[in-house]
């Protein structure tokens, strides 16, 4: 089983929000993405870097475990929130993500 490491930060700073993706595996970084928008709110960027820490992951090949590592719970529980709220088209892309790195093998988990 291999793991991979999704520690993700976002943060609004002068109507700038920032934020950052590092991903690891096996103690070495593989991907680090950061991104900055305007007049977003701290959620929605909260959520953007969950989402594109997720999908790197899972496109990673061998990759069994997903741990993700975010002071955004909030966000994070937004993903699994099947209601209706701002950010559900994001989520069902995020979901989109999971659902496929959970067929492919059933034993693979995500944590948080």
């Amino acid at each position: 089983m291999t793991n991979t490491l999704v520690i993700t930060n976002a943060s609004i700073k002068n109507n700038i929000a920032s934020s950052i993706a590092h991903i690891h595996i096996c103690n070495k970084p593989v991907v680090k993405t950061l991104h900055h928008a305007v007049n977003v709110t701290s959620t929605e960027a909260e959520f953007f870097v969950l989402h594109c820490g997720i999908n790197q992951a899972t496109c990673l090949h061998k990759i069994s475990k997903i741990i993700v590592i975010t002071d955004s719970i909030h966000a994070a529980k937004k993903i699994f929130n099947p209601s209706a709220h701002a950010l559900q088209k994001q989520a069902a892309l995020t979901l989109g993500d999971l659902r496929e790195f959970f067929n492919c093998r059933p034993e693979n988990i995500i944590e948080f």
